[in-house]
């Protein structure tokens, strides 16, 4: 054999050796990689379509505080997004498409707006993480009103429909609209004639209640709980499937006044459009586990809110047949063409 045969051959033997070694190497590296690594979330924000204060906001810092101290998201910051019919919030979130680190309140409200045309955006497209509660709509009258009951009040509203002025916040077509002329169309009351009024918050709807400027009031029941136990105001029915507590519980609920509504409206948590699903099983996991803790259930209960936890696809279905009948009173109402 030749010199220069031999050195090719050593030569071929070495570059075998070389790559063999490489991928021996290579090898090594990605097995020391955990193949199960899951994503795990860092600094993130929490969207809330509202202002401070309100039950959007209390309801975020609560999920916020509770993430923390499970140890789950240590620094998620609740940032609030109001205005523009909550297409502000949704802005914002979309400025973070695929991110599971920045979320938003997930509200029935959303489905409102979105069939008012008052916002270009499709709760459909974006990532439901879960529902979390449901909140109920209640009707409230002065203390001296001659409305003793919903059944005086429904006679009124048969006779003169657009005769009483009727306060909701905080705009007309919202959750609180539908959550009153949902059960009162049911009970025959022609709900497109009535005359509702919004304003920029319950606060100002009940004031104006107060300072008889409104006959009557549709609001979400934790904002009537301190006039309920000073008496200033009579609430005649509730948005419930059954009675609430304390100061509620003598109130009946639509069913139990043989008008078979209960009007939903839940809040849950949203996501980003196009979420992995690394990210969304996180994100149930985190949820799933502050909801079964009882600082959570004592929150809900608090404010009268009833636990209602669903995960993504429930909550598809959940929402589709909210979208339904959102969107069969907004029509009745005069609100969305047929």
């Amino acid at each position: 054999m030749s010199l220069n045969s031999r050195g090719k051959r050593l030569g071929s033997a070495a570059m075998g050796l070389y790559f063999m070694g490489a991928m021996m190497t290579a090898g090594i590296g990605h097995a020391q990689q955990p193949a199960d690594k899951k994503w795990q979330p860092s600094k993130g924000e929490f969207i809330v379509p509202a202002g401070p204060g309100g039950a959007l906001d209390t309801a975020a810092r609560m999920i916020s505080h509770m993430l923390q101290k499970e140890k789950l998201y240590s620094n998620l910051v609740v940032v609030n997004n109001p205005g523009g019919n909550m297409a502000i919030a949704l802005n914002a979130l979309d400025k973070h498409k695929g991110d599971g680190n920045y979320v938003m309140t997930s509200i029935s409200s959303l489905m409102n707006q979105e069939i008012l045309g008052k916002i270009q955006h499709k709760l459909s497209d974006y990532t439901e993480i879960a529902t979390l509660f449901d909140e109920y709509v209640a009707i409230a009258v002065r203390a001296n009103s001659p409305y003793k009951n919903i059944h005086d009040l429904i006679a009124k509203f048969k006779a003169s429909p657009g005769e009483l002025n009727v306060g909701v916040a905080t705009s007309i077509g919202n959750h609180i609209h539908v959550g009153l002329a949902s059960p009162l169309k049911v009970a025959g009351v022609d709900i497109s004639k009535m005359t509702v009024v919004p304003y920029k918050s319950s606060t100002e709807s009940i004031t104006a209640l107060q300072g008889e400027h409104l006959d009557v009031v549709a609001a979400t029941t934790p904002n009537l709980v301190g006039l309920t136990k000073s008496g200033a105001i009579r609430v005649l029915a509730i948005g419930a499937p059954e009675r609430l507590s304390e100061p509620f519980e003598n109130v009946p609920t639509w069913v139990e006044e043989g008008i078979n509504v209960v009007p939903s409206s839940a809040q849950g948590v949203l996501g980003p459009k196009d979420m992995p699903k690394e990210q969304l099983d996180v994100w149930v996991n985190m949820l799933t586990t502050i909801a079964a803790t009882d600082e959570w259930k004592a929150f809900v209960a608090k404010n009268h809110w009833r636990e209602h936890f669903l995960g993504p696809e429930a909550t598809r279905e959940y929402r589709a047949e909210e979208y339904k009948q959102i969107r069969s009173v907004l029509t009745d109402l005069g609100l969305v063409k047929k």
